[in-house]
């Protein structure tokens, strides 16, 4: 059974199939007021939604991390705004039920050796469950433990799902 669409080869990269990865988005700032507003109106207008954010001061600059929505145009209208932004790869994983649910993730990491670099939560609620972002020093062993625990991660659809 020799069909033409068996040797078909997929070219299509990973972040293009739903990539398990959430993209965060550095943006560096001059430490003065209003320069985070400026940063936040330029996604008026568009379907970009702000996900997440985290923001490191100091006296002359600011690191401002975005979880957006629609990563491919957020990064359109960050780079025509000249910002000099850097992107990173983190997990989003959806916290269980129950009281510990933080503790149980963090155990589940720490059995497998996995530090968490960076953390924060979401502002929106993919699938209707609190969810949290993690930079971890390994991804892919972070998503092979969390998933095999029983954890649901959460990936770049989802942040652009309707609620």
């Amino acid at each position: 059974m020799g069909s033409e669409a068996s040797n078909v080869v997929d070219y299509s990269t990973m972040r293009g199939k739903n990539y398990p990865t959430i993209r965060q988005f550095t943006v560096f700032l001059e430490n003065s007021v209003g320069k985070l507003l400026e940063v936040i109106r330029r996604f008026e207008g568009s379907r970009v939604r702000i996900v997440a954010l985290s923001i490191s001061d100091n006296a002359e600059c600011a690191f401002v991390r975005f979880l957006l929505s629609h990563p491919e145009q957020a990064r359109e209208i960050l780079e025509r705004a000249g910002l000099t932004i850097v992107e990173s790869d983190l997990i989003g994983v959806e916290l269980p039920e129950g009281p510990q649910a933080l503790l149980d993730i963090c155990t589940a990491l720490l059995q497998a050796e996995v530090n968490i670099i960076q953390a924060y939560p979401l502002l929106v609620r993919p699938r209707g469950h609190a969810t949290v972002a993690l930079m971890v020093d390994n991804l892919e062993i972070a998503q092979e433990t969390l998933v095999a625990k029983g954890f649901s991660m959460i990936t770049e659809a989802n942040l652009h799902e309707e609620e």
